[in-house]
């Protein structure tokens, strides 16, 4: 197979009808494959992002049964969106989500547009994501080009450029164009994404089951392996954190919500923060105290050390039990603060290392 200057090759039109029937044959049953309306397809293709299908399943299958269509969606307030969305990582999404089913309700009947070009205007809502709702749910003739759909391209037509370059995936997303089915463009575009999830894999990728081994460069080159090419990645960097589980003498516990717009906002959290250079943990939780919260605190036994990774960091998060000396809780640098009883913490959204302690409080 011959690739000049981006063309697809005369022997390629065959790669939509393979794709095609291999989907048939080979594809995942998946909860939301069973009904292909706007809703739902929104729904999981804002939940996949970084997130893998396994993981994915419980909560899309909640989420809907909590929040059957955008309606209800724009109606519950932010924090049960949050509770319902709790430990799946990445919470912008859920925001977004319920921002934009909001705005949906307020100006477009509730309903979300039917072009990709319209659905890109969404918050949230990316090439990929309005790609794979317009083709998939509205019939669309538009590529879908996810981190794994890129991967079975740049290794079927052997392209050796940094895949992370915004050219190269201009370049890629060309080529999904060009390999369009006329009809089906939504079923070809998830049998591309399909196969570079359970296939054409980032290691060890089987190459002897897939559906376009003898169309793929990589694969009679022997760089299967090396392909996509991407740019080192940098060391993950580590912080300290600490956070102060102050108790009352009534046994409630002092909570802050995060700012909607810092990360993990709109969640509620035990109130600390990142340690700075040269100082101790208790000497961090004092000042973060005082910065956030307005309060003096002693500082009392740690009772739990979580390890937590994020997408760009890594955390040790090291809770302390604290009692407040001087001044009243009152939000400088946060949302909301509230005192809790133990029991009620589960009704909280938390994130995941916070969650651990708050079931460490509430376990006695």
């Amino acid at each position: 197979m011959v690739l000049e200057e981006n063309r697809i090759s005369s022997s390629e039109p065959t790669i939509a009808q393979r794709m095609l029937g291999w989907f048939v044959e080979h594809s995942r049953e998946l909860p939301w494959r069973r009904e292909r309306s706007p809703y739902r397809v929104w729904i999981s293709e804002v939940m996949l992002q970084q997130t893998r299908v396994d993981t994915v399943i419980p909560y899309y299958e909640r989420f809907l049964e909590r929040f059957p269509d955008i309606e209800a969606l724009a109606a519950a307030p932010l924090e049960d969106v949050l509770k319902v969305w709790e430990g799946l990582g990445y919470y912008a999404r859920a925001r977004r989500l319920h921002r934009t089913a909001k705005e949906l309700e307020r100006s477009a009947g509730g309903q979300l547009p039917q072009s990709s070009e319209q659905l890109e205007k969404l918050p949230g809502v990316g090439a990929y994501t309005a790609g794979a709702i317009a083709s998939m749910a509205f019939g669309e003739r538009v590529p879908a080009v996810d981190g794994n759909a890129r991967r079975v391209l740049c290794r079927v037509f052997a392209i050796r450029d940094d895949v992370t370059r915004s050219a190269t995936k201009r370049r890629v997303r060309a080529l999904a164009r060009e390999l369009l089915p006329s009809e089906n463009v939504g079923v070809f575009n998830e049998a591309v994404i399909e196969l570079g999830a359970t296939v054409c894999t980032p290691r060890r990728p089987s190459c002897s089951s897939c559906p376009l081994a003898d169309e793929c460069q990589a694969y009679a080159q022997g760089e299967q392996e090396e392909l996509p090419v991407r740019r080192p990645r940098r060391k993950t960097p580590h912080y300290d954190v600490a956070a102060a589980v102050t108790r009352r003498d009534d046994g409630a516990v002092l909570v802050a919500q995060r700012n909607v717009e810092d990360m993990l906002g709109g969640l509620w959290e035990f109130p600390g923060g990142k340690c700075e250079d040269g100082e101790t943990l208790k000497e961090c939780l004092a000042r973060e105290m005082e910065e956030e919260l307005g309060v003096t605190v002693g500082v009392g036994q740690r009772l739990l050390v979580v390890e937590h990774a994020y997408t760009h960091f890594r955390i040790t998060l090291h809770a302390y039990w604290c009692r407040l000396v001087h001044g009243e809780p009152r939000c400088l640098d946060c949302a909301a603060v509230r005192w809790v009883m133990p029991e009620a913490l589960s009704s909280l959204p938390m994130s995941v290392a916070d969650r651990k302690v708050a079931e460490m409080v509430q376990s006695g």
